[in-house]
Parts: structure tokens; C-alpha cells; sequence
């Protein structure tokens, strides 16, 4: 009698309703990954060997395996909400117990920690003082609201190119107040090491064919004693001549209680062409401090802070993981998976990287749970559990009949 093969296809086809349901009630569960029920048959050992006539005696459950398709991507309004466009898991902690997820709903708590819903801080590289990220060992991500401290100019980069039609001026008649004096000038503001900003002004007097005397003035006094800090020598092609110098030593007077204030005057890759005097470029290194005003994601997982200055720093960067088998692992709930045997040891690195996917702040990656499939697949089960329901009520009316022989 089947009576066998009918039980255990209804406790397959409820299995199955049970990992419907389950997809189902996740539809909209951020980062959840569909499940599939799967199935094998089943025989009975036979003294004979293998057989042709060997019915079977039903069915069970190999597996519940999940799938890791992506989800849809979403936008959210949360700037630390994070998708993982492509492969790879987040690297969760919990006091040191590591977990992955696809979840990538976070936020900051009081310390300063990236942490999901649950608490279990999001781990990564952390940057040093000066934004460079470390490498190596993932760690709980942290992220630090203090005040940007200022930094001292030590470098000016000036490109300009110099009026090649002037003509020659003493450099001994050199007055700043006087334009008739010079033929051109720059001015840009540089920072001491309080954050205090400073007008620095650049002068060029022309005094022979391919020379140009260059003086530097800070509000309103020249540097160097009033002399020039150096001289540009060109070729007669109008590029700068290699076998003198180009960069200058320059200490401006500091009266703000900071340090002296001493940097170097690039002028690299400046000309003298026959056309108008013109700033190509003209950048310093230094800046005020600033205070934090708010955070950013990269694609390649950087977070970095921006300031009240203008200036962004890196914070730290997101790690990924990915395993040689994801359906090996582990899942434990609230969207978490664990490493396992199956899955194999997991592999940490930068997103973008690796094969791994890249992130989009912002946004959210959806369940990929198809809800239409799904209720498509609801109603099949439910006609197979039926029609096992079936064969059980048939092999009974069969016994029924075969009872009543007389």
C-alpha cells in the first residue's frame, strides 16, 4: 500500500508552504534572500539488488537552499544606508563574534560605531590622522566627530605664465605700492599652524632678456628683507631653464602666537610667451581647521567626513566578504548568515575589488523575493499536497474494499 508514499508527500508539499511562506512574509525584509525548497525520491533496499520494478517509497527533503540573486536598489533617505551592488556580505561584530550580512541598513550610535538595526557594528580599515586608510585587519569602523585640526602652508604652487614683451625694469626700483615698478603679481591667503590665514603676494619684475626677479609680500611688508627671493631663468623657447631653480624658501612674520611660518614657492612649469600674463594655476597646502558638517560613501566603501573648511577627510572603509560557497552558510536570523564548513573561509577585502561588488550610500537593496512566482508557486503546492491527500484517501477506500471480502 502507498500509504507511505502519500505521507511523505504531504510532509514534503507542507514543507515547501512553509518555505513559501517564509519568502513570502519577507518580501519586503531589506537584503533577504529567497529560499527554494528541494527535493529527492526515496527506495527501499532490496536482497536482489536494483530493480525495474521498484516503485519507490516517496519523497523527502534534501535541502532548503537560498539564493543570492541581487536585489533591486532603492533609494532611501538615510545617508548610511548602504547597497552592495554585486557580490559580497557585510562583516558584522558582535563583541568579536563575526556574522555577514546583505542588510545594509545602519547607523551611527552614541560612541561613534556603525551598527545595523540589532547593534552589531559594521566592520573595516580605519584611517590614520592624516586620512590614510589601513589596511589589514578588518575592525569595528568608528568615525570621529572632533573638530579638523588646521594645517600649516609649506607649499605654494604657482603657474603662471610671464609677458615675454615687456620691457627690462630695475629690480633695485622695486616698489609694491608702485605698479610702474613690476609687471605683474599674485595673491593668494596661506595658513599658519593655529589656522590663522595670511595674504601672501608674488611680484615679478622683468630685468633682462629671459630673467625675471621675483619678490613676495605679506600684508602689505615685503619678505626677504625687501630683497628678491629668486630668479626665474627661461630658454628661448619660453620654458623654464632647467639648470636653475624654480622653487623658492620663503618665512613670513607670525604675530598669532603659531609657529613660524615658513614655506617653499613652486613656480614649475611656468613660461614666458609673448601673450598676456596669466594665472594657470595657484594652490597652497594649508588650510583652517574646520568643524564636522557631514558624512559621505564612496563606491569603494570610504567614508569620509566633510568639514566646515571645505576639506574632506577618510574616516575609514567598509570591508566585504565573500565565500567560495554562500549557500553554505549559516543563516542565524535577523538577516545574518555565519561561516560554516560548506561555505569555507571567508574572503575579506575593499569593495571593487576582488570580484567583490561596489556600494551605493543612500539606497537599499531590496528582498529578491518575487511575490508573483511566489503565490504562483503557493497555488502548486497547495494542488500537490491535495492530490497526496488524494492517493492517501484512495489507498484506503482500496482497503476498505479488500476488508469487506467475503
Amino acid at each position: 500500500m502507498s500509504f507511505q508514499q502519500g505521507l511523505s508527500g504531504l510532509n514534503a508539499a507542507s514543507k515547501n508552504l512553509d518555505v513559501i511562506g517564509n519568502n513570502v512574509a519577507n518580501t519586503n525584509t531589506v537584503g533577504f534572500k529567497q529560499s527554494q525548497a528541494q527535493f529527492a525520491d526515496m527506495f527501499a533496499n532490496s536482497l536482489s539488488g536494483g530493480g525495474g520494478t521498484q516503485a519507490g517509497i516517496g519523497v523527502k527533503l534534501a535541502g532548503i537552499a537560498q539564493q543570492f540573486s541581487q536585489g533591486s536598489i532603492t533609494v532611501s533617505n538615510n545617508p548610511f544606508d548602504i547597497a552592495i551592488s554585486g557580490a559580497g556580505f557585510y562583516r558584522l561584530s558582535d563583541q568579536g563574534t563575526i556574522s555577514y550580512s546583505r542588510n545594509g541598513q545602519f547607523h551611527p550610535d552614541k560612541d561613534g560605531y556603525i551598527v545595523n538595526s540589532s547593534g552589531l557594528r559594521l566592520t573595516g580599515y580605519m584611517a590614520n590622522s592624516t586620512g590614510q586608510i589601513n589596511t589589514g585587519t578588518p575592525t569595528d569602523l568608528r568615525l570621529s566627530t572632533a573638530d579638523l585640526p588646521p594645517v600649516t602652508t609649506t607649499r605654494v604652487n604657482a603657474l603662471v605664465n610671464l609677458d615675454s614683451r615687456g620691457a627690462p625694469l630695475s629690480a633695485a626700483a622695486f616698489d609694491l605700492m608702485d605698479p610702474a615698478t613690476y609687471h605683474s603679481s599674485t595673491s593668494l591667503s596661506v595658513y599658519d599652524s593655529l589656522g590663522n590665514s595670511t595674504p601672501l603676494s608674488t611680484y615679478f619684475v622683468k630685468t633682462a632678456a629671459n630673467s625675471w626677479d621675483v619678490f613676495a609680500a605679506n600684508n602689505g611688508s615685503l619678505l626677504n628683507g625687501g630683497l628678491s627671493i629668486g630668479t626665474l631663468n627661461f630658454l628661448s623657447n619660453g620654458s623654464l631653464d632647467p639648470l636653475s631653480s624654480s622653487s623658492f624658501n620663503v618665512t613670513a612674520p607670525v604675530t598669532t602666537g603659531a609657529s613660524p611660518l615658513a614655506f617653499d614657492i613652486d613656480f614649475a612649469n611656468t613660461t614666458q610667451f609673448g601673450s598676456n600674463f596669466g594665472i594657470n594655476a595657484l594652490s597652497q597646502d594649508g588650510y583652517a581647521s574646520g568643524q564636522l558638517t557631514g558624512f559621505s560613501i564612496g563606491e569603494d566603501g570610504i567614508v569620509s567626513g566633510s568639514y566646515s573648511n571645505g576639506k574632506f577627510l577618510s574616516m575609514g572603509q567598509i570591508a566585504l566578504a565573500n565565500f567560495a560557497n554562500p549557500q553554505g552558510l549559516q543563516a542565524v536570523g535577523n538577516n545574518t548568515w555565519k561561516e560554516s564548513a560548506a561555505s569555507g573561509a571567508a574572503l575579506v577585502a575593499a569593495p571593487a575589488t576582488g570580484g567583490l561588488g561596489v556600494l551605493q550610500a543612500g539606497a537599499v537593496e531590496d528582498s529578491n523575493v518575487e511575490l508573483t512566482s511566489e503565490l504562483v508557486n503557493m497555488i502548486t503546492a497547495q494542488r500537490v499536497y491535495q492530490a497526496n491527500a488524494q492517493t492517501i484517501k484512495t489507498q484506503d477506500q482500496i482497503l476498505q474494499t479488500v476488508v469487506n471480502l467475503k
